[in-house]
This record gives C-alpha cells, sequence and structure tokens, in this order.
C-alpha cells in the first residue's frame, strides 16, 4: 500500500509541475503578464519562470529521494561513469540553446508572429544547426542515463519523456507561428531531436 501511494505521490508532484510548467509558458499568460506589468515585465519574465520551474520541480525530487521504490539495475563502473559524463555533456546544451537563440524567447517576438522585425528573424546558429530541440534532446539524455534505476524512478521517467514530446509539438507549433515560412523550411532541413537526420 505504501509503495502504491509513494507512486501515486510522485506522479501528482509530477502533473502539478507540468501544470504549472505549461502555464506559464503559455501564450494567454504570457500576453496578461504583459498587459498586466508592462514591457518591462520581459526581462523579468524568463528568469522568474525557470526559478518557478525549479520550485516547482523540488517536491517531485523530495519524494523520489524519500520513496525510490525497488531498484531495478544499478550500471556498474567504468560504464557507470561515462553515463554520468553523458549526463553533463548533455546538461550544457539547455544553457547553449539559450545563448544561441535569445531572440526565441522574447515575449514580444513570440506575440507579435512573422510580423516581428527582421531583427528577430530565425538566425539559425550553434546547437540549432544540428538539432531544432536541443531542450527536449538534453533532457532525454539526462533521465535516461541515469546509472540508477528504480520502480518509481521508471515511471516518473516514463510520464517526463511524454511530457517532453508533447511540450516539443507544441513549442515547435509556437515556433512555426512566430517565424511563419522560414521555420517551416528550417524544418525540413533539421530534425526535432536526432541530430544529423534530415527534419520531421
Amino acid at each position: 500500500m505504501e509503495l502504491i501511494a509513494s507512486k501515486i505521490t510522485a506522479v501528482f508532484s509530477l502533473v502539478a509541475f507540468a501544470f504549472i510548467h505549461s502555464l506559464t509558458a503559455s501564450l494567454p499568460f504570457k500576453r496578461l503578464v504583459m498587459r498586466i506589468a508592462g514591457p518591462g515585465a520581459e526581462k523579468l519574465y524568463l528568469p522568474a519562470y525557470s526559478l518557478t520551474a525549479v520550485l516547482t520541480i523540488l517536491p517531485l525530487v523530495y519524494q523520489i529521494y524519500k520513496n525510490p521504490g525497488r531498484v531495478l539495475y544499478k550500471i556498474p563502473s567504468p560504464w557507470r561513469w561515462l553515463m554520468v559524463g553523458g549526463q553533463l555533456i548533455a546538461g550544457m546544451l539547455a544553457p547553449l540553446a539559450f545563448r544561441d537563440a535569445p531572440h526565441r524567447f522574447k515575449i514580444r517576438s513570440q506575440l507579435s508572429g512573422p510580423q516581428a522585425s527582421e531583427t528577430d528573424s530565425l538566425k539559425i546558429r550553434g546547437v540549432y544547426t544540428w538539432v531544432r530541440d536541443p531542450f527536449m534532446l538534453s533532457g532525454m539524455i539526462v533521465i535516461w542515463l541515469t546509472p540508477i534505476m528504480t520502480v518509481n524512478l521508471l515511471v516518473v521517467y516514463i510520464l517526463t519523456t511524454i511530457y517532453f514530446y508533447l511540450g516539443s509539438l507544441h513549442w515547435e507549433t509556437r515556433l512555426v507561428a512566430q517565424f511563419g515560412d522560414e521555420y517551416r523550411e528550417y524544418q525540413k532541413r533539421v530534425h526535432r531531436i536526432i541530430p544529423g537526420l534530415k527534419g520531421s
């Protein structure tokens, strides 16, 4: 009974995080913030959004730490350290993605769509030349290269993978709305998740 309760609590924490994360990422919510707080809110939005994501994921991390569930496998050394190394490298993708395309996260550009100024054009560079969604790629590598897997972790990781995938589809829809035909052409050239493959 305790095992089932721990799974339910972990899933509930993940659902709560996904709801808050999706709400604060949505364009209607951003429109509301801009309307209430004014243009100055744009500079603070991304740091506040990131902080909110961290704070709302902490209850889930605590639940997994407190009730990890039965161990399914432990990867021995030296393979464990290769996996951790892969996680560290993948963890660098997210900051690089922000660095290489800061204009993608400008609220005014997101709300303006393809009618935004030329300075807000797509500008493909850095990690975006070989993958369209470095955030999903990074997240998938980090979670699935975990060298110790438990029952509760597996449940959370499966649900997280589904959330990542659906979130990536939604993010792509928004990028098409933001950049129009320029992004559609980019989709044909570069794969969304797997580096080196042509678009899909």
